[in-house]
């Protein structure tokens, strides 16, 4: 996706993610978020929305953060505030612009601009959960472009830019050291290969031949799968089901 796209779609789940918010008392519990209120989850996005203003600000990672005052400010107002200035900062920069991140191979504001639009379409799905209100379809281009993001910079870079993190997969590693063993991840036409290891795991575009287990789906229930938002009825799994268990454990690992 362009960075138009992905700030159209973060414009349209912004709008969502306050109305579903709006819609509920801001006590009530978010069933996918477990111990969080829409309270806790309103303020959240709002915090990351300021952090990364302030990262592009600033050109650097925030010594302390969150400000001081931030959590006596009412939550949706301070998430309508934190957006209005997030969409500044991406109006006022080229997407080419540099920015820290905490993804390597890209220092550069389309970084947070994907970021954002994946962070927001999620979150977005947790606060609709909460008001008991239908799920706003994702629109695949965005799902797919979400699975390839969670697969390839969350778990490919983070089970080995984070590995104290990745350390704390929940239950033993399937995979052996010799990384033959594959798990394939199928969202509509998209096909991608994940080949762990108990150091780090390697995720490729295509498919594998045999691979232990095949997630399958519309890119939408395979995004909300990826991302325990969804159970395992969203999806075709085929295969041995502890390797599809097995991938969400190391996911649930990189993605706290």
């Amino acid at each position: 996706m362009d960075d138009s796209e992905l700030l159209a779609c973060l414009a349209a789940d912004y709008g969502d993610l306050r109305d579903a918010a709006t819609a509920v008392e801001l006590t009530a519990p978010v069933p996918s978020c477990p111990g969080w209120t829409v309270s806790d989850l309103v303020g959240h996005v709002a915090e990351v929305y300021l952090h990364k203003v302030t990262v592009m600000r600033t050109g650097e990672w925030p010594r302390a953060w969150p400000p001081a005052g931030l959590a006596a400010e009412p939550p949706l107002a301070l998430l309508g505030r934190a957006y209005g200035q997030l969409r500044t900062e991406f109006n006022a920069r080229a997407s080419s612009s540099p920015a820290p991140t905490w993804y390597d191979p890209d220092q550069t504001v389309a970084f947070w601009i994907r970021r954002m639009a994946q962070e927001t379409v999620i979150h977005r799905i947790d606060a609709e959960l909460a008001a008991g209100l239908p799920i706003t379809p994702v629109p695949d281009a965005l799902a797919v472009d979400g699975v390839d993001e969670v697969l390839k910079r969350f778990l490919a870079f983070g089970s080995v830019d984070w590995p104290e993190e990745f350390a704390r997969i929940k239950g033993e590693h399937l995979a052996g050291e010799d990384d033959l063993d594959t798990i394939m991840v199928v969202a509509g036409r998209t096909v991608w290969t994940v080949r762990p290891s108990p150091r780090a795991v390697w995720v490729e575009d295509g498919g594998s031949d045999q691979p232990r287990a095949t997630i399958k789906g519309a890119p939408e229930r395979v995004l909300r799968w990826l991302w325990g938002r969804a159970g395992d009825d969203a999806v075709a799994l085929t295969g041995d089901l502890a390797w599809a268990g097995y991938l969400r454990r190391m996911l649930d690992a990189v993605t706290q």
